[in-house]
């Protein structure tokens, strides 16, 4: 769903983004072949013009990427949203 009128967190904080993504993942040790051969075929899929129109009309975007990257993505996420909340004094409840 596109919500064109719906304010965004850059609209508020000015320069920062914020996103959310949906993922697959596997269980620690699965082999390498395995995480490749899935790789492979879920950016196949991504790549289906259907699929890409699908997700559009909903507003979404599909992102095609490697393990690495998305490991990468996670890694500078936590390491963003961590000094947001160290610089607010986030506590856990």
């Amino acid at each position: 769903m596109s919500l064109p009128d719906l304010p965004t967190i850059n609209d508020f904080v000015p320069g920062h983004t914020a996103i959310a993504f949906n993922e697959i993942g596997a269980p620690a040790g699965t082999p390498t072949a395995v995480i490749d051969t899935l790789n492979k075929e879920i950016n196949a899929g991504r790549a289906d013009p259907k699929i890409r129109a699908k997700l559009a009309d909903l507003g979404g975007l599909l992102l095609a990427g490697s393990p690495a990257g998305f490991a990468k993505l996670i890694a500078d996420d936590t390491e963003k949203w961590a000094k947001v909340i160290r610089a607010a004094n986030i506590k856990a409840e």
